[in-house]
This record gives structure tokens, C-alpha cells and sequence, in this order.
């Protein structure tokens, strides 16, 4: 295993902020994308009271090889109840920016759809003015569950392409699709309001640079606004192995070439698809 640069290290969350939200987590019985994903920032997001909620369980039905979340059939079971108790711990967190996704749930008529929906409907309900964004499966690309989604108060509709086109069939589940992906993005900029569309990959996992450039023209043209990449790190020795630590010098490269095609570019080592969510939102708030 490759030993890992000194720009990827990161520091413990400090132990006030961290057991709060441990225990609002804990008491409203739900899960943070922050702690199944491992993900590197939660140093950073959870010191500044923020976490992205993670709704349907913990089970995905599908099984990526550059994700450490379990995978197995959670046989439709759904809690009516989440909801509910994700709205009250936005409340107790004080949060006026909301970060949602979700494993993917294929054992479901709806994907899953329905709970999104009512949760940002709730949330909405609660506050006029909190800011809402969803990190979506591809609902396997079904036009009525993605529009559903869009009326429902949400502000930012996010699904991450994940990877290059050329890696796609390789690292992503075989349902999952980079063209499919692409299609949902579409979809999603179709929509009538000033909703925002939002999209990201890994790197480091075995693409070229002229891959990346290809990746975020693409997505430019599906209408996305906001595009995040990020050093891929391996979860677990069973996940896909690190190809390379990518410098931050070429991070920067891809931030500026982004620009230049009109995109806001969240590009670094430590970048996830809700890193500085809300900075990003205001970023391109300010071009409408």
C-alpha cells in the first residue's frame, strides 16, 4: 500500500463538537454519510456543527468497489419515522444548510424517492428560508422519481457521476451507468425553477487528466453548475486500491479549467461532494 502524502493528513474533530452531534445523531437514531464514508473532512464539518445525513438505512443494494458501506437486500423495510426525527435534529443542530443523500435502494418500487421527498417537504415546512440539497442514486434513471424529487422544496440536486467514463464499468456497481448518470443530470437541469445541479468524481483510482477535463465538459453540458473532485482513498483492503496520490498542483489545474467552461470547482485532496456545500451554493447564487 502506498505510503500517503503529507497533504492528506487530517485532524481528530475537536471532542465538544464531535460528541454532540454524536449524540443528536444517536438520540434521533439516525446515520451521517460523515462516519459511514469515512469521510476525511469530518474534522473539519463537524467542528463547524454541519454533518450530511444519510436516510434508508445503512444497507446499499449495490456494491461499488471504492465504497465501505455494507451492501446486502434490506427487503423493502422502510422508516416511516426518519423523517421526522432528521427535521428534529436539523432543529437541534440549529443547521441552515442541509446536506441529504442516501444508499441506494433498489429493493424499492419508488428507489427510495418517497422519503426524500417528504423529508425536504418537512424540512421546508420547518423553515422557509434552510437551504436544501440532496445527494441522489439514479433512481435508475426514471423521469417521474427524479421530477418528484425537484418539486419538493429542494434547492440543490446532486448525483455524482463518481468516476471517468473509461473506469465506469470497472469501479461503480454494474446497474450503475456513466451515460445513465449523465441522463439523471439532464433530467434534473431541465427543471423550471433556479434549482441547483451539482456533480462529482474521485481521482487517483487510474484515469488521465485529459479523462477529467472530458468528465467535467460533460457534465457542463447536462446542465450541472457545481463540480466537486476529490483524491479517492481507500476505505478497506477488500476496496479498489489507490492508483495514485494525485498533487495538489494538478487539483488546482482542474479547478481552473473547470472555470473556464463555466463550472464552480470544489477541486483538492480532502474534497468530497459536500465540501463547503454552502460556499458553493452562494458561489453560483451570486450569478443568477
Amino acid at each position: 500500500m502506498m505510503r500517503k502524502p503529507e497533504w492528506l493528513r487530517t485532524h481528530l474533530p475537536r471532542e465538544s463538537s464531535y460528541l454532540n452531534i454524536k449524540k443528536i445523531l444517536n438520540e434521533e437514531k439516525l446515520h451521517s454519510v460523515c462516519v459511514e464514508a469515512q469521510c476525511p473532512n469530518i474534522s473539519k464539518c463537524w467542528d463547524s456543527g454541519t454533518a450530511t445525513f444519510m436516510i434508508l438505512g445503512d444497507i446499499c443494494t449495490r456494491s461499488c468497489k471504492f465504497c465501505i458501506i455494507n451492501t446486502g437486500n434490506p427487503m423493502g423495510y422502510i422508516d416511516r419515522s426518519e423523517p421526522a426525527r432528521l427535521k428534529n435534529a436539523v432543529e437541534r443542530m440549529k443547521l441552515d444548510y442541509v446536506v441529504i443523500t442516501s444508499v441506494d435502494r433498489d429493493d424499492l418500487p419508488d428507489k427510495g424517492a418517497g422519503i426524500f421527498i417528504e423529508t425536504a417537504k418537512l424540512l421546508r415546512e420547518y423553515r422557509d428560508d434552510i437551504v436544501i440539497e440532496v445527494l441522489t442514486p439514479d433512481f435508475g434513471g426514471d423521469p417521474c422519481l427524479i421530477e418528484g424529487i425537484l418539486k419538493s422544496g429542494i434547492n440543490v440536486f446532486a448525483h455524482n457521476i463518481e468516476v471517468v467514463r473509461r473506469l465506469s464499468d470497472k469501479i461503480r456497481d454494474i446497474r450503475a451507468d456513466y451515460d445513465l448518470s449523465l441522463e439523471v443530470l439532464k433530467m434534473a437541469s431541465k427543471n423550471k425553477t433556479n434549482i441547483i445541479i451539482k456533480s462529482g468524481i474521485m481521482v487517483g483510482i487510474g484515469e488521465i487528466e485529459k479523462e477529467v477535463l472530458e468528465a467535467m465538459s460533460d457534465v457542463r453540458k447536462m446542465g450541472v453548475k457545481i463540480f466537486t473532485i476529490g483524491q479517492y482513498l481507500q476505505p478497506h483492503k477488500n476496496n479498489y486500491n489507490v492508483q495514485k496520490y494525485i498533487e495538489p498542483g494538478t487539483f488546482e489545474m482542474f479547478r481552473k479549467e473547470g472555470e473556464k467552461i463555466g463550472l464552480i470547482v470544489k477541486s483538492g485532496p480532502l474534497v468530497r461532494s459536500s465540501f463547503e456545500a454552502k460556499q458553493a451554493y452562494l458561489e453560483v447564487k451570486k450569478q443568477f
